[in-house]
């Protein structure tokens, strides 16, 4: 059977009956490269829309967000089912821009197979490189799409070529070309426009321009053109055939048939050893297909693995004891994953889910575990929920499912609890999948809420919006006081501030993100505190002498007691102590915490009716503040432990950058082929924008990591320009 339509209110809904009927396809390349426009494409060529109901308001069937009309670019996953030949396919559109990549890295969870998406225009940017080679480490079965075709300056034969130095670095004849272009007539610009296809295997024209795939026999002219690289596709396809007598066939003078090369050609596709190259561009006004759009839909049902091929995931229960790792079947426990969370103004959280293992049903309880991003403001969390409606998505549709087998994908709803990332699985067997990686957001946004209406909405607002996206994370300083994002870019940043506004209803302002400084002493001071008040009623007397002294990083405060002859009553020391780490946790210079100092109470004088609690805190603190006066107050700055991977090409640019930030390299060393990791110490003042301009050093290809080293003294020029900023309240 395979997929079939299924009618509901809102629409038809694809569902399929079996894992082999299904095709689970990502789309990954650069922003512009054509993602979206290939996705609308190939859902026209299915007949999944029609030309005068596709676009509503400048949307398509992808991009139909409100905040991408405004950008005029993807910002989130979305997933497009299509159906060919009894199959479905569920296309899966990424972001192009790198701020976006936990929703890449999601898709790239959700699916079996990636369609790297090329401009022919453009090129390949270090960005899709990476997840190329992300995509090699796991053996996942690419090949690649070449767009925009119709720029002036596009040229086919180059870009194929570039694809196989880049992508087939390690092996040339596993990325080639299955079809070659036919060009119309030169127009006035001398540009000739592709208006068809030369088939390599088949031998066969495929002509696109009457808005229809017309098949014809090639002219002898067109024949010619179409030799060697036939013959080049040949020898790949045969180096990747498990059948080790093909070569010698096909080198001994036999015509090897082509039924066979084929279907070597989608073995090999499936196992993710070939990876060939394919072009496309979208239909002509009034036309119903997309050139290249039905070869597209013919390599993805054919050549691309089914979800049963799918190498199985790691499963634990939520305790971290071992489970044996499940297969794809519909019949088996249930094993599902929420890939994206979205929330709608009418139904509120949207869930979308893959299912591994067993069939999911509207309307059933299933147990909810979420762990591992407690570091980034996610509660861990284990709870049975009862869901909603299941849905298929379809632009702003959603298509009423009736259940969702293992291997597809689909919309739950009411699922109040259930994040980006966590596992669902049935109440009386409760799993947990192994997480995917997920970058970290080191680009901080401090925020505050615009008024007390806003105030007392920020909390939940923001709880939601971490809730869809992990590669958020959410602090709230104890030091600073402030609460902070920390996004992935400015353009991540942006977005959340948008849909805190235009989704959740809190306006917030952003502030000048602060580091937590410190101070200390440079040298041994004393300080007097004399507390001492009369007028009339109860009076307050209380007086202490006090020594600082530094400590070594990392001491604290220490207080000791070294009072003699009762000067100061045992039941006041408490009250001296409280009060000196009280004034030290506000600062004594610049408001900053004191640290990594030990204060010794010498002396000082009580009262036998006037002495209190209070008034030996107050002592206390004053004698701390006599003491800074005089004393020489160093700022502590907290230095970072930066660890940068760039391109080997990019390590001296890196370099300057990091000793222009007052960066110290420790090392460096080879981190993979072509890369080095550059390890740097640094004052966190100084990187606060990194995330952008390591981006803008390194051409997008550099990332970084940082954690913690130690706080230690600001130089002093710094440090008096931090005072100057404290008193002037900015």
């Amino acid at each position: 059977m395979g997929a079939t339509h299924q009618a509901g209110a809102a629409g038809r809904a694809l569902t399929a009956d079996r894992p082999s009927s299904v095709r689970n396809v990502v789309l990954v390349g650069h922003s512009g490269s054509g993602k979206t426009t290939l996705v609308e494409a190939l859902a026209l060529t299915a007949g999944a829309v029609n030309r005068a109901g596709r676009v509503e308001d400048g949307a398509t069937v992808s991009d139909y967000d409100e905040i991408e009309h405004r950008r005029q670019r993807s910002v989130q996953l979305s997933l497009v089912p299509v159906e060919w030949g009894g199959i479905k396919i569920n296309i899966l559109d990424t972001p192009g821009y790198a701020d976006f990549v936990g929703e890449l890295r999601a898709g790239l969870r959700a699916a079996d197979a990636a369609l790297f998406v090329v401009s022919a225009s453009d090129g390949i940017d270090g960005a899709t490189r990476m997840v190329w080679d992300e995509c090699e480490a796991v053996s996942m079965p690419r090949a690649i799409v070449v767009t925009h075709l119709e720029a002036a300056r596009a040229d086919y034969a180059q870009m194929a070529g570039i694809c196989g130095e880049i992508f087939g670095a390690d092996d040339p004849d596993a990325v080639i070309p299955l079809y070659l272009p036919l060009h119309g007539p030169a127009g006035p610009d001398g540009h000739a426009p592709v208006s068809g296809l030369l088939g390599l295997l088949s031998q066969r024209v495929y002509e696109y321009t009457s808005g229809e795939r017309v098949e014809r026999d090639p002219d002898p002219a067109e024949l010619a053109l179409i030799s060697g690289a036939r013959s080049r596709l040949i020898e790949g396809i045969i180096a990747e055939s498990e059948d080790e007598s093909l070569m010698d066939r096909y080198l001994g003078g036999e015509d090897i048939d082509v039924k066979t090369l084929v279907d070597d050609l989608e073995r090999a596709v499936a196992r993710g050893t070939f990876h060939p190259v394919l072009m496309a561009a979208p239909a002509a006004d009034g036309a119903r297909q997309g050139l290249g759009t039905v070869e597209l839909l013919e390599l993805i049902t054919g050549g691309f693995p089914t979800p049963l091929e799918r190498p199985a995931l790691g499963v634990t229960t939520p305790d971290g004891s071992p489970r044996p790792a499940l297969t794809c079947d519909p019949a088996g426990p249930l094993l599902a994953e929420v890939v994206k969370t979205s929330s709608d103004p009418y139904v509120g959280r949207v869930s979308l889910v893959r299912v591994f293992s067993g069939t999911l049903h509207p309307e059933e309880t299933v147990h909810v575990s979420g762990h591992g991003l407690a570091d980034r403001g996610h509660e861990d969390h284990d709870l049975d929920e009862r869901i909603g409606a299941l849905s298929s998505p379809f632009g702003k549709q959603q298509r009423p499912l009736a259940r969702c087998i293992a291997g597809d994908l689909a919309c739950v709803a009411k699922l109040t609890r259930a994040e980006t990332g966590d596992t669902l699985s049935a109440k009386d067997d409760p799993l947990l999948m192994e997480p995917w990686a997920m970058p970290d957001p080191l680009l901080p946004l401090a925020i505050e809420a615009h008024s007390k209406a806003d105030e007392d909405k920020l909390s939940q607002g923001l709880a939601r919006l971490v809730a869809e996206d992990p590669t958020m994370r959410l602090e709230q300083n104890p030091h600073t006081h402030q609460v902070v994002l920390w996004c992935l870019g400015e353009a991540h940043q942006d977005l959340a501030l948008e849909r805190l506004r235009t989704r959740y209803g809190v306006q917030v302002d952003p502030v000048p993100h602060k580091v937590s400084l410190r101070e200390t002493f440079g040298a041994k001071a004393a300080g007097r505190g004399r507390h001492v008040k009369q007028s009339g009623g109860h009076g307050q007397f209380a007086i202490c002498e006090i020594e600082v002294e530094p400590l070594p990083p990392g001491s604290g405060i220490e207080f000791v007691d070294k009072v003699v002859g009762g000067a100061v009553p045992r039941q006041f020391i408490p009250s001296v102590e409280k009060g000196v780490r009280t004034q030290a946790a506000r600062g004594v210079a610049a408001g900053y915490p004191l640290v990594d100092v030990r204060i010794t109470l010498l002396d000082g004088k009580a009262h036998s009716v006037d002495s209190s609690d209070a008034a030996f805190q107050t002592a206390g603190a004053l004698a701390l503040r006599e003491a800074a006066v005089e004393a020489r107050i160093h700022l502590l700055e907290p230095v970072a432990e930066l660890a940068v991977v760039i391109p080997d090409e990019y390590v001296g640019p890196v370099m300057s950058d990091l000793a222009g930030r007052r960066g110290r390299v420790v090392g460096s060393e080879q981190a993979g082929a072509g890369r080095t990791r550059v390890r740097a110490e640094i004052p966190e003042i100084e990187i606060g924008r990194y995330a952008v301009e390591l981006r803008s050093v390194s051409h997008g290809t550099g990332r970084f990591a940082r954690s913690y080293a130690r706080h230690e003294p600001m130089p002093p020029q710094i440090a008096e320009k931090v005072r100057e900023q404290t008193e002037k309240g900015t």
